[in-house]
């Protein structure tokens, strides 16, 4: 397999996608933020003292979707369909697990907005919650799935469904 972003003679470029055609195309990524149980619990709560941690996670995420062809150099700016960022608390392993679907109609994928919808999800989380637990680590960010064009169809072995 080549390397798009690379020309003859290996200088950085954007991949020009203007032949290929437009195709619905769907991507989930997923990752996680650990941290202490008493952070969880205050968390789950409504206890932080920045506010609500999972509603302003939510909408940064949304937000970082949106702007990802700004922060990726060689990503192609998209018009974006859909984007959902949800949250599971995990109290057993202590984190609170992120889920982002991200959808568009297009000539390129969304793999890249819905792990930086997932990506700054996650920071948002340990930013509203340091004061509390620096020792949060952000954690397994990665694609779970992700659909259309000519790459077609990829599932992460082992990865179980969410359910709404």
């Amino acid at each position: 397999m080549e390397l798009t972003h690379f020309d003859e003679q290996g200088r950085a470029r954007m991949v020009d996608v203007s032949e290929k055609g437009d195709t619905r195309r769907v991507a989930v990524a997923r990752g996680s933020v650990m941290m202490k149980k008493a952070t969880l619990e205050r968390i789950a709560r409504g206890q932080v003292a920045k506010g609500d941690v999972l509603g302003v996670a939510r909408v940064a995420g949304i937000m970082a979707a949106k702007k990802t062809g700004e922060l990726i150099p060689m990503c192609h700016p998209l018009m974006l369909t859909s984007i959902e960022v949800d949250f599971k608390i995990n109290s057993q392993e202590t984190k609170v697990e992120i889920e982002a679907r991200v959808g568009t109609t297009g000539k390129t994928g969304v793999e890249m907005e819905a792990l930086t919808a997932v990506s700054v999800a996650g920071l948002t989380i340990y930013d509203m919650c340091k004061a509390v637990d620096k020792a949060m680590i952000i954690e397994a960010v990665r694609l779970v799935e992700k659909s259309g064009g000519k790459s077609g169809h990829f599932k992460r072995e082992g990865e179980e469904e969410w359910g709404k």
